[in-house]
């Protein structure tokens, strides 16, 4: 597994871009980041590869530090939001430059899965559309075979049809091998659909690093109707995260345990409770608003 402890990351400018944070990745699991522009969800996922070297804390993949440790290095593959290193490069070069540093490496792999997404191997990723690279770089990256495949901005760029094949392909891996995955992304229903733990992190900490079905439990969606006007205050009893009426139906979500929001409703003889689904888009907008962060951002 990969753990974080007590980790603080600085750079020049004097703030920490992470700021004590501590989350863990079970062997095996789809690992969802989340979090606002400037979060530092690039930042963490370079400190799992070794990239950076924290300013405190600690970060270990299988139970050993990752910086300046080749050996363990070797178990992780991050696929960044840039490939600017290799626009010279044809994905054959690509290809080659990877196999120097990934004993693992299956030609094999490689081959199948370039039948799949049928780049050009012989010409320059320069002329290449971002999502023609992404696709490149996640090839290589599953190619490693690596235990750890990190992701920052996982699907950007692809079109729907691309996001399926390249899912497909991370699924297969994760049930061949045990593949852990670990991505970004500000696709949320992607998110939503693909990972079973995920870490919320803002302003450099983290507000929840738990698994999707515990926090979906944790939040109640409900959709209901009053004879009379209500306000939040009516239920001080419950944290209520939002309430909307609009003409006769009321929407409500509140965090706790759904026996008992749906009891403080009760009190006000609704005409009709219905519990309904909550996403994880949802989830995180009125997990960012309890914090401070503007949702209409988040919104568009």
């Amino acid at each position: 597994m990969i753990e974080i402890k007590d980790c603080v990351m600085s750079f020049d400018r004097g703030e920490n871009a992470l700021d004590g944070i501590s989350i863990s990745v079970p062997e095996g699991s789809a690992y969802g980041l989340l979090g606002s522009n400037g979060a530092g969800k690039s930042t963490l996922l370079r400190l799992m590869t070794g990239i950076y070297k924290p300013a405190a804390g600690s970060v270990r993949v299988d139970g050993e530090d990752v910086y300046d440790n080749p050996r363990i290095k070797e178990r992780v593959f991050l696929v960044g939001d840039e490939t600017v290193q290799f626009t010279n490069m044809t994905l054959k070069q690509m290809r080659d430059y990877y196999k120097t540093f990934y004993a693992t490496f299956s030609d094999e792999l490689f081959e199948k899965l370039l039948g799949t997404v049928k780049l050009p191997r012989d010409k320059k990723l320069m002329t290449f559309s971002k999502g023609m690279k992404r696709q490149a770089a996640v090839i290589c990256g599953l190619s490693c075979k690596t235990p750890y495949l990190l992701l920052d901005e996982a699907f950007d760029g692809l079109d729907p049809t691309m996001r399926n094949i390249v899912k497909q392909m991370m699924i297969d891996a994760m049930l061949d091998r045990k593949l852990t995955v670990i991505f970004s992304s500000h696709n949320m229903a992607e998110m939503d659909e693909f990972c079973d733990r995920v870490g919320l992190l803002h302003n450099g900490k983290v507000v929840f690093d738990r698994e999707l079905d515990t926090i979906k439990g944790s939040i109640v969606k409900l959709q209901t109707a009053f004879d009379r006007e209500v306000t939040k205050e009516d239920f001080a009893d419950i944290e209520l995260l939002s309430l909307e009426t609009s003409g006769s139906v009321t929407k409500m979500i509140a965090r706790g345990e759904s026996s008992n929001i749906i009891e403080s409703v009760r009190k006000f003889s609704p005409k009709f409770i219905d519990e309904m689904p909550l996403s994880l888009e949802e989830i995180f907008i009125y997990e960012m608003e309890v914090l401070g962060y503007d949702s209409s951002g988040l919104k568009d």
